[in-house]
């Protein structure tokens, strides 16, 4: 299962942003380095497709798409040098797959901020050069590693060296290495380096009304927008909060806080995008399910997801969009009118599609 990382400086919000999305309660104490060993959850989020599909074909279980959520420990200044918990840090942040950067942009007195003030372009810049660092340990040490290859006259090995040499000096001017320009053929070599600012990455401005007024989160916005990343906009505690009430209580009372959507709809919204995931959905009389799958996936690797047998048998697959679907009163009365369409192995799922497989089993 892919992996999302919350980061950021001690005291920004993480943990309570993490107990919002998975419905946990770890501590979220008003001290830095409340968590040190990574709180693992899983974020459910429901699909009204799925529910409506269910009902259509009277399935007994409904199963919503999830994503794992992981809460790392507060960086600190220092920490690819070792400092605070810096080692731990970066090392759990290297088995994630997508990074939720959250930066403060709220001022409450009695919550210490382990710079003595709110600033998110500072504290962004302090989370981002920790990253920097331990990315150009990892490039210095390939580039000694290859170097006597590259002087040997190993025309890969020099192509190689002059890559890195590049990405190098574009992560000493202060940028992250998933913005660095590369031809399609280096990006293996990019990615046998497992940087830690080559992941996705999406800034999360954590805000209260003070920093509304401030527009602080506009200003986590633009090194969004400059850096090709995502970006949501919450208010962590109040949605903590909102997550006890009834789903019609919660829609309400977001809506009046300028939130249209819920806050684990943003987030997926952004997991989706950031990491290029669609959603197919299959529905049985034992289970209604919708599959998070990455964007041109098969039909034939897609059928593997749900069972090796009905890979192995596969015959074709039978598909319609969900939005045609509720145009009728179920699947089978959708396909004796001729709406579901049959497809091979080839077949490329798409987001929303309606799919039963046929297998011989």
């Amino acid at each position: 299962m892919k992996k999302a990382g919350i980061v950021g400086l001690p005291n920004s919000g993480k943990s309570t942003l993490f107990n919002a999305l998975t419905n946990q309660n770890v501590p979220n104490e008003k001290y830095p380095f409340c968590t040190i060993d990574p709180n693992i959850g899983v974020m459910i989020v429901p699909d009204q497709r799925i529910i409506k599909l269910a009902q259509m074909e009277g399935s007994e279980q409904v199963v919503h798409p999830f994503f794992q959520i992981v809460d790392i420990a507060g960086l600190v200044k220092g920490a690819s040098k070792g400092e605070g918990l810096g080692n731990q840090f970066l090392d759990h942040i290297s088995k994630v797959d997508l990074i939720f950067h959250v930066v403060r942009c709220f001022k409450i007195d009695d919550v210490s901020h382990p710079m003595g003030s709110v600033d998110p372009i500072r504290d962004i810049e302090i989370v981002e050069t920790e990253l920097i660092l331990k990315d150009l340990e990892t490039i210095e040490k390939r580039m000694e590693k290859i170097s006597k290859q590259a002087k040997s006259g190993d025309e890969k090995a020099r192509h190689e060296l002059n890559l890195l040499e590049n990405l190098k000096k574009h992560l000493e001017s202060g940028k992250l290495a998933i913005t660095f320009p590369r031809e399609k053929q280096d990006q293996p070599i990019i990615d046998s380096l497992f940087l830690l600012t080559e992941k996705p990455v999406v800034y999360v401005a954590n805000v209260d009304e003070w920093g509304m007024e401030n527009n602080l989160h506009k200003k986590v916005e633009e090194v969004a927008l400059k850096n090709n990343s995502g970006f949501v906009l919450v208010n962590a505690e109040l949605e903590y909060e909102v997550e006890k009430l009834s789903e019609e209580e919660a829609k309400e009372f977001l809506q009046a806080y300028g939130f249209d959507v819920s806050l684990k709809e943003r987030f997926f919204q952004q997991i989706k995008s950031s990491l290029r995931l669609i959603c197919f959905l299959t529905a049985t009389k034992n289970e209604a399910r919708s599959w998070l799958i990455p964007e041109g996936m098969n039909a034939y690797d897609a059928a593997g997801l749900i069972h090796t047998d009905i890979q192995k048998g596969f015959v074709k697959a039978e598909v319609i969009p969900f939005d045609e679907l509720i145009k009728f009163s179920c699947f089978k009365e959708a396909k004796e009118k001729g709406f579901v369409k049959a497809y091979g192995k080839d077949y490329v799922i798409k987001e929303g599609d309606v799919v039963h497989f046929l297998f011989h089993s």
